[in-house]
């Protein structure tokens, strides 16, 4: 066991799958543990590298494998991929030594292990989304039964939601269809209560997190887009610059360069879809306010903003605000600085 010094494990619920490597890069032994048996053995391990999938539970193990004296490191699964030796082969023992193999590049990029902290302030923005979804789903269900009574109610849902009481009482739709629609704004309206509880628990770690209260300074990043971007990273100063933190949202067009031609195509979409999300509802907002303003009081951001619009239409407009929110995102959390709203009028766009 001495001479170990990379253990590759695949992770899963029950079985786990482990490739130990020499200094070499030799392969040591496979192992299949349950997880009883998993803990015994790698409470027995010494001190190595342990690197594993970004999946669930690798937060859990990286703290714990941190805890017992190794270096845990979290690889995402698109890099390790590439070191499958077949894709027609893919199994726990294949997978727990490609990534091992892939931990021995000299460029490979890791995932921080979050703190117990910040997956502890993730819970609350998993749980609102998920109940976000129920209320959409509940009410495409609600809309799709009144169809076949002959109504169609509007397609927004806050307008839906208002004209279901006057469902109620409507005596032309049966009665059994109006006893479902007061169940349903009963569910409707614990759904509301459960969303309420989720932001007021978002609200009190953007509270209790300066990082996150000055990102809230800025135009276009709320309570909710503040508080998932304080939990989700663990050090902005692991990207080299704001442009990769762009990128790590999936912000930025995708490459298709060759021969020295670069060509651009579409954004990537990489990295968490949640929070990519909120911060194009974001630049959606900052668009409408850039394009109220009148010219003479627009900031320079503004014009900057306007100018892109009429260029490259509304859709493109909204991805470059998203961007440039994310760079700015960036320099606040690595520098540790406040938001300078003033910064557009000394300095060039």
């Amino acid at each position: 066991m001495t001479n170990i010094t990379t253990i590759g494990i695949d992770l899963a619920k029950e079985v786990f799958a482990v490739c130990a490597m020499d200094v070499t890069g030799a392969v040591f032994y496979h192992k299949i543990l349950k997880r009883d048996a998993f803990v015994s053995w790698a409470e027995q391990l010494p001190p190595s590298n342990v690197v594993m999938e970004a999946c669930g539970s690798s937060h859990h193990w990286g703290r714990w494998f941190a805890a017992h004296g190794h270096t845990a490191k979290l690889i995402a699964a698109e890099f390790v991929q590439p070191f499958r030796k077949s894709a027609a082969a893919k199994n726990d023992r294949n997978d727990a030594e490609a990534i091992a193999i892939a931990s021995r590049q000299a460029t490979m990029r890791y995932v921080s292990v979050k703190s117990i902290a910040q997956q502890e302030a993730l819970v609350w923005h998993r749980l609102r989304e998920g109940y976000k979804e129920e209320r959409t789903a509940h009410l495409n269900r609600i809309r799709g039964l009144l169809g076949e009574f002959g109504i169609w109610p509007p397609r927004s849902a806050d307008k839906l939601i208002r004209l279901l009481p006057t469902f109620t009482i409507d005596i032309s739709i049966p009665a059994g269809v109006r006893s479902a629609i007061v169940q349903t704004l009963q569910y409707l309206n614990e759904l509301h209560t459960q969303m309420a509880k989720c932001d007021q628990q978002i609200a009190l770690h953007v509270k209790s997190h300066p990082a996150a209260q000055r990102l809230t300074e800025m135009t276009g990043i709320g309570t909710l887009t503040a508080s998932a971007t304080s939990a989700m990273v663990v050090d902005a100063k692991h990207y080299k610059n704001g442009r990769q933190f762009a990128a790590w949202l999936g912000l930025v067009p995708r490459q298709m360069s060759s021969g020295g031609k670069a060509k651009l195509g579409r954004t990537t979409r990489r990295g968490d879809t949640y929070l990519r999300s909120l911060l194009v509802q974001g630049a959606k907002s900052t668009l409408q306010a850039a394009l109220r303003q009148a010219p003479e009081k627009a900031s320079r951001l503004q014009q900057w903003i306007v100018q892109i619009y009429m260029r490259v239409g509304y859709h493109k407009t909204v991805v470059a605000i998203a961007n440039k929110h994310a760079r700015m995102m960036w320099a606040i959390l690595a520098k540790n600085e406040r938001y300078d709203a003033l910064a557009w009028q000394r300095n060039d766009v």
